[in-house]
């Protein structure tokens, strides 16, 4: 089947063949690498935030190209793409990339020798003149997932970062980050906390933050609760500020969900007004800022917390500028209401099959 005959339910994208996933992992990767760049280059982001956001992009980007390897030719089971408002691999996905690596040296044990595969190969093709079996290719990209793909780069559904100097300007003396998968959307989140330690060292209280972090901050919630929450699980943490990004929908032929900017991508595709590679990136930033504090408590008790101001939020798109003229005839409104007009990205050309 080629890439022009994709057909998709209304809830899940089924990845069935070689061309398909060849195509989803070069438009999830091409789209990315344009976004780091764009988030950059519009300074949506200060440069240390830049760098953490490339790594948690760059640990999507693994996760997904070993979901390639695992699935290209295995004819029993076939990758899943989350098409609810996300564009995104099912979360399960990346559970199952995480469970196979832990079972890795079991199941390189099983597997066909090199060597074997490779005398196999090498007859079929020269002395049989006869294509490779399916069977076969699997088992050689089998080896290739079990023994080349590193179990601590595959992005979990909560990945915390280290607490770092913050940079010169910000509004408290440390930063952390970390990123998390909400199931219930089906998309990464990632956030920046800056502070204020109350303490010697931070590295000897680091424990207990990674914790609160983990088990209070690790899905979608309205930013001032999740900010309020950490600052009363750690008395001697002062946050000044949080920011969230959230990354996606991505808009493409796999999408089908209610986003108006998926439905006017999805018309032109099918229209034939725009090629069927074309995709776009919503792009979503939520800030929350310390105004002052206050104390709460008995006299033996006493806590100092943030009084926190309203969040901010600042919604983006990314699209190629043919994607973006078409946005603004089919979906004005939304296009009027972000915190920039639609930011130019690049095309993304595809040979068909």
């Amino acid at each position: 089947m080629s890439i022009n005959h994709i057909v998709t339910p209304l809830d899940s994208a089924i990845l069935d063949s070689k061309e398909h996933y060849v195509f989803y992992h070069k438009m999830v990767d091409f789209a990315f690498k344009e976004l780091i760049v764009a988030v950059q280059r519009q300074k949506l982001c200060n440069e240390q935030e830049v760098q953490l956001f490339k790594q948690y992009c760059d640990l999507l980007l693994y996760s997904i190209e070993a979901m390639r390897i695992k699935y290209m030719y295995d004819e029993e089971d076939n990758m899943k793409v989350d098409l609810t408002d996300s564009g995104f691999p099912n979360y399960l996905e990346f559970r199952y990339l995480f469970n196979d690596l832990e079972l890795r040296d079991e199941y390189i044990g099983k597997l066909t020798p090199i060597a074997t595969l490779k005398e196999e190969f090498l007859e079929t093709l020269m002395h049989k003149k006869q294509p490779i079996k399916r069977s076969k290719l699997f088992q050689a990209a089998s080896i290739v997932y079990y023994s080349s793909v590193n179990k601590q780069f595959i992005f979990n559904r909560f990945v915390q970062g280290k607490i770092l100097s913050a940079p010169e300007g910000s509004p408290a003396d440390l930063l952390i980050s970390w990123s998390f998968f909400d199931v219930s959307h089906n998309r990464p989140f990632i956030c920046f906390m800056y502070f204020n330690y109350d303490g010697s060292r931070v590295n000897d209280y680091k424990d207990e933050i990674y914790e609160v972090l983990k088990t209070t901050s690790d899905r979608d919630m309205s930013l001032d609760i999740m900010a309020y929450t950490i600052d009363r699980k750690l008395p001697k943490v002062s946050p000044k500020l949080i920011k969230r990004i959230g990354l996606g929908p991505i808009h493409n032929v796999f999408a089908k969900d209610e986003n108006e900017v998926t439905h006017a991508i999805l018309e032109g595709i099918g229209k034939k007004e725009i090629p069927l590679e074309s995709y776009a990136i919503s792009f979503e930033i939520n800030e929350v800022k310390s105004k002052s504090e206050f104390k709460e408590g008995g006299f033996f008790s006493k806590q100092i917390l943030q009084k926190w101001d309203e969040v901010f939020k600042q919604m983006y798109v990314f699209a190629p500028h043919r994607i973006i003229q078409l946005l603004y005839n089919k979906t004005p409104d939304i296009m009027n209401k972000l915190a920039k007009p639609p930011i130019q990205i690049a095309e993304l050309k595809i040979d068909k099959i």
